[in-house]
C-alpha cells in the first residue's frame, strides 16, 4: 500500500522546512504512555534485474504469501507492488521505474507505522505536537478495486512534507475498508480493532513466513530526522547507533535506519520469523539480494548495497 510520496505530499513540497528535526533527538525517551504505533510495512526501490527476479520467483511463492498486485489509490495514483505478506506484517517491493519520480528511483523507499485501536492516530498527532512537529502534513488514502469507486482505506500523518528518498507515515485504517468485501479483511476481535492482523487475511498459514521481525534501512540524515519523531511518539523505544543512526524497538520488530549519502540510501535488510523451524540452512539468490531460510525458525533478506 506505498503511499507515492511525490503525489501525496506534492502540494506542500515547496513549504518551509519541517520542525521534526527539532524532536528528533535519537536518544530521546518514548512517552510513559502505551505504544500506539507498531511496524505495519516497508518497501524499497531495487535495481531492475533484482525486482524482475523477486517477480519471476518460484522459491518465493512456496516461502511466502507472495503477490504482485497493481493498485490504484488516491487521485487516480496506480503502483504495482511484489509483496510478502505475513500474519500482522509486510514487505513491498519495487523496481527502477515502477514509480514516478523521484519515488522510482534506486534506494527510495518508505515505511508505514500503524495504530491498533481506532482513535489513537489523533493521539499519535497530539504527541508530535507537543514534542515540537508543528507542521505534519495529514491525508486519507483510498483504493479503487476497479469499479472507479474509491474506497476510503486509511488515514496517514507523515512529519514533514519534504523528504529526499524516504518518508515514513503513521496510519489507521478506516471503517469503509473493514466493511468492503474485496478487502478479504478479518472480522474485529473487539470494539475499535483496526489492527493488522484483522487488515491481512490468513494465507500466510499455507507458507513458511510468518511475519517481519527487524527491517534493517539506510536513508539520509533529513529523511532520518522526520522519522525519529513519529517512532517516538508511536511509543518506541530509540537507541542512537555509529554514523549517526538508530534504532527502534517495540511491538515485535526492530527498526534500524542508518543515516548516509543519498546515493548509498536503500533497503539493506529484512528479518522474518516462520511457521514452523527447518532443519537446514537454504540459500537463494534472487538478483543482486540473497535470501538465507534457516536453520530454525528464522530467515534473513539481505539486499546489495547501492
Amino acid at each position: 500500500m506505498v503511499l507515492v510520496l511525490a503525489v501525496v505530499l506534492g502540494a506542500v513540497l515547496q513549504g518551509g522546512a519541517s520542525t521534526a528535526a527539532a524532536a528528533a533527538d535519537p536518544g530521546g525517551r518514548p512517552p510513559a504512555e502505551r505504544q500506539l504505533l507498531f511496524y505495519n510495512h516497508a518497501y524499497g526501490v531495487l535495481d531492475r534485474e533484482t525486482a524482475d527476479a523477486i517477480e519471476h520467483s518460484d522459491y518465493l511463492r512456496e516461502f511466502a504469501n507472495f503477490q504482485v498486485r497493481t493498485t490504484t489509490g488516491s487521485g487516480g495514483s496506480v503502483w504495482t507492488g511484489r509483496y510478502l505478506m505475513g500474519r500482522e506484517t509486510y514487505l513491498e517491493l519495487f523496481g527502477v521505474g515502477d514509480l514516478p519520480e523521484p519515488d522510482g528511483t534506486l534506494g527510495a523507499g518508505g515505511m508505514g507505522v500503524s495504530v491498533e485501536r481506532a482513535g489513537d492516530l489523533a493521539v499519535v498527532k497530539r504527541r508530535l505536537r507537543d514534542m515540537g512537529v508543528t507542521d505534519p502534513v495529514e491525508f486519507r488514502q483510498t483504493r479503487d478495486f476497479g469499479d472507479g469507486v474509491p474506497v476510503p482505506w486509511f488515514d496517514a500523518v507523515f512529519t514533514s512534507g519534504q523528504y529526499d528518498a524516504f518518508g515514513a507515515w503513521g496510519m489507521e485504517y478506516l471503517p469503509e475498508y473493514f466493511a468492503d468485501p474485496r478487502g478479504r479483511t478479518e472480522p474485529a476481535d473487539h470494539p475499535g480493532d483496526v489492527g493488522r492482523e484483522r487488515y491481512l487475511n490468513d494465507d500466510y498459514r499455507k507458507r513458511l513466513m510468518r511475519d517481519i521481525t527487524s527491517v534493517h534501512l539506510a536513508v539520509t540524515a533529513r529523511d532520518l530526522a522526520n522519522t525519529v519523531p513519529l517512532l517516538r511518539a508511536g511509543g518506541f523505544a530509540i537507541r542512537p547507533v555509529g554514523n549517526g543512526g538508530i534504532v527502534a524497538r517495540g511491538g515485535g520488530t526492530t527498526i534500524r535506519i542508518d543515516a548516509v549519502e543519498r546515493a548509498h540510501a536503500g533497503l539493506k535488510k529484512v528479518g522474518m520469523s516462520l511457521n514452523r523451524p527447518v532443519p537446514r540452512k537454504r540459500v537463494e539468490s534472487i538478483g543482486r539480494s540473497t535470501l538465507t531460510v534457516g536453520p530454525g525458525a528464522r530467515a534473513v533478506w539481505t539486499f546489495a548495497g547501492n
